[in-house]
């Protein structure tokens, strides 16, 4: 068992972190080039905080705002109650993990860890016990008289979690810390980044643009889009009811269709496809057209197009164009009249997987409230 899951949790009275507010940050590098745009959010003192986009949607600016490497064009960004929008980076007291590490190559893990409290002027007795308590919660004791070069990449990213916590900073800021690391390696990171969370109390701002790794990490996630907060939510909310098309596609594997004059039957919006075939959602706010989504492992696949499916379901009728096994699943994609398709994720073990084969036609349903409705259709 690894000893960080040995370490206990930190009590709310024992969190060391400081929470992190954005209040309407602007970034822009000359004209019209504008890296991220009024993003005002808070993260709170403790907080797995994750920001979650793809390459080039702002979150490392905004990461590096916080750390002081790149100076708001304008807002503010505050720790705690304090503005550092222009303090120096060597005044505040954040602390930043890259993604390459940034370990100094001549030195051993014992002296990168330590690096940063002798430059503080510690006194050498703090300094070793700090070093010592840093190496044994991140299980490096018996590596600390070896060179960045001797160790694996996990060992690495441990050594540079240590540095990085051992000066007790209010928040750590982590750029892609597992980015280089083989999935394996980075799944069993993630278990330990989660841990030591647990453990420690700080605050956690978190770069990624890998959807699974925030899902498991964050208390919260931003998911960042050209340059600005698409939706900010808890993991689960952003999975179950996404607010915009870009978070839907973006978080996990979603399915897109459209409600076109849907008709309010009770509690449910109903569009009718004919020949028994239809889509329902929940009521909403929102009129005419709709745009929803269903999640594929919520869609039910029948082998047959004649299956009887419950009176308030949404089914539709198909044709299987592609079948992938990845495992534990197996991945159906069904063609639709309409010229739309589905994605349905079945259990590999399930007995109606083996009556479908490329050609085969099908039904598929799903439950009304597996139905999210995102909004209006967008006008062209």
């Amino acid at each position: 068992m690894s000893e960080l899951a040995t370490l206990p949790t930190a009590t709310p009275s024992a969190r060391s972190g400081s929470s992190i507010t954005f209040d309407n940050v602007s970034k822009s590098y000359g004209e019209g080039l504008h890296a991220v745009e009024h993003v005002d959010f808070k993260v709170e003192a403790g907080e797995f905080f994750s920001l979650l986009g793809p390459s080039g949607c702002g979150k490392t600016t905004t990461l590096r705002m916080v750390a002081g490497f790149e100076r708001p064009s304008a807002g503010r960004v505050l720790l705690g109650d304090e503005d550092i929008t222009t303090t120096k980076p060597a005044r505040r007291p954040v602390n930043l993990v890259f993604q390459d590490y940034a370990l100094f190559p001549h030195m051993t893990v014992g002296d990168n860890v330590a690096f940063g409290l002798k430059v503080k002027g510690l006194a050498r007795r703090e300094v070793s016990e700090r070093v010592t308590d840093a190496l044994t919660s991140m299980r490096l004791t018996a590596l600390a008289d070896r060179r960045p070069a001797q160790l694996s990449g996990g060992q690495r990213q441990r050594v540079a979690l240590a540095r990085a916590l051992v000066n007790r900073p209010k928040a750590l800021l982590l750029d892609e810390p597992l980015g280089a690391l083989d999935l394996k390696l980075r799944r069993e990171m993630q278990l330990e980044l989660g841990r030591l969370h647990r453990s420690t109390g700080t605050t956690f701002l978190y770069v990624t643009h890998d959807q699974e790794e925030a899902l498991t990490l964050s208390d919260r996630i931003a998911v960042m889009n050209q340059g600005r907060i698409d939706q900010l939510a808890d993991p689960r909310s952003l999975y179950e009811r996404p607010s915009s098309v870009f978070v839907a596609g973006f978080i996990g594997t979603s399915n897109l269709l459209v409600l076109q004059q849907p008709q309010r039957v009770g509690e449910y919006h109903v569009s009718v496809l004919g020949d028994g075939d239809r889509l329902v959602a929940p009521t909403s706010v929102h009129q005419g057209q709709l745009q929803v989504t269903v999640r594929p492992e919520r869609i039910y696949l029948h082998p047959t197009e004649d299956a009887a499916v419950a009176e308030h379901h949404s089914t539709v009728r198909g044709v299987v164009a592609e079948i992938v096994y990845v495992g534990s699943t197996t991945h159906v994609t069904v063609d639709l009249p309409t010229g739309e398709h589905l994605e349905v994720h079945e259990l590999s073990n399930d007995s109606d997987l083996k009556a479908i084969t490329r050609g085969s036609k099908v039904r598929l349903s799903w439950g009304p409230d597996c139905t999210h409705v995102i909004g209006p259709v967008a006008a062209p």
